[in-house]
């Protein structure tokens, strides 16, 4: 989501379920307010228009949050580290998280090398949790027969749910939201493994914003992380605070894998996934 033109931008895009949009503008209303008395003009509301890419590239990028992978990968040189937050959902550990190896409840297998061969959902190949840590975990590049690419966590969550893949690595938090917001979608699948610990998606600035910029950034979210009248909304959205890593943190994020599996797609919804 990005700001109206005029005080800069902001968004915050990585867990904008629809069902807590209402909690993330109430916590960014309250972020713009402790700005705005500490002498930062900044945007009144958040939209939902442009994609990830083009909000993290925003010249005027006031705050957003960032995937680790393209951080690292494509905008190290266009960003600069705000803080990191730190969530409440199985899987975290203070500012660091991971993605959980979900398969269907009847599936057979309880771990993922009984997965080989299998077709993966992924939400996108530049994704930390949906791809490039789920690729640093196999025993071997060609490990999964095919991949169905869906947009989204949530989508990959439905493919497997479905039968249009077989497992799919998704980011711990969100999958504590699709429980927590969406209970369904997850009713009918098990967690048979988890990939390795990594620094949590960082919120960010334009890489030249001024040192008092981002002091003043890091104070807005302290101040909104610790108000009493703003639990409810923090409650929702998981969030129990914020931590101050470094670029050296984010070094730790593994490569991006060279190879992908063949992507596959399916024609229809089926209880078993199709032969490539």
């Amino acid at each position: 989501m990005t700001a109206t033109a005029g005080p800069g931008t902001a968004s915050l895009p990585m867990y904008d379920l629809p069902e807590v949009r209402w909690a993330t503008d109430a916590l960014w209303a309250a972020v713009a307010a402790r700005l705005a008395a500490a002498g930062i003009v900044a945007p009144p509301a958040l939209s939902r228009g442009p994609t990830v890419h083009e909000l993290w590239a925003d010249p005027g990028l006031l705050l957003s949050q960032a995937c680790g992978n393209p951080y690292v990968q494509t905008y190290r040189d266009r960003l600069r580290l705000v803080a990191t937050p730190r969530y409440a959902a199985p899987g975290c550990n203070g500012p660091r998280y991971c993605s959980l190896l979900v398969v269907r409840a009847d599936a057979r297998g309880d771990g993922l090398a009984d997965f080989r061969d299998a077709i993966c959902a992924v939400n996108g190949w530049d994704s930390l949790s949906g791809w490039v840590a789920l690729a640093a975990a196999l025993p071997e590049p060609r490990f999964f027969r095919a991949a169905l690419v869906t947009g989204a966590h949530a989508d990959s969550v439905a493919a497997v749910a479905a039968g249009e893949a077989d497992i799919a690595a998704i980011d711990c938090v969100t999958y504590a939201l699709l429980q927590r917001h969406r209970p369904a979608a997850t009713a009918g699948l098990r967690v048979i493994g988890r990939t390795a610990q990594a620094p949590g998606l960082p919120l960010v600035t334009r890489r030249d914003a001024d040192d008092a910029t981002v002091e003043a950034l890091q104070a807005a979210l302290r101040g909104v992380l610790a108000d009493p009248a703003l639990a409810e909304a923090r409650a929702a959205l998981l969030i129990e605070g914020i931590e101050i890593l470094g670029e050296a943190d984010y070094d730790a994020i593994p490569p991006q894998p060279v190879s992908t599996p063949p992507v596959f797609a399916p024609s229809r919804r089926s209880a078993t996934a199709p032969a490539p």
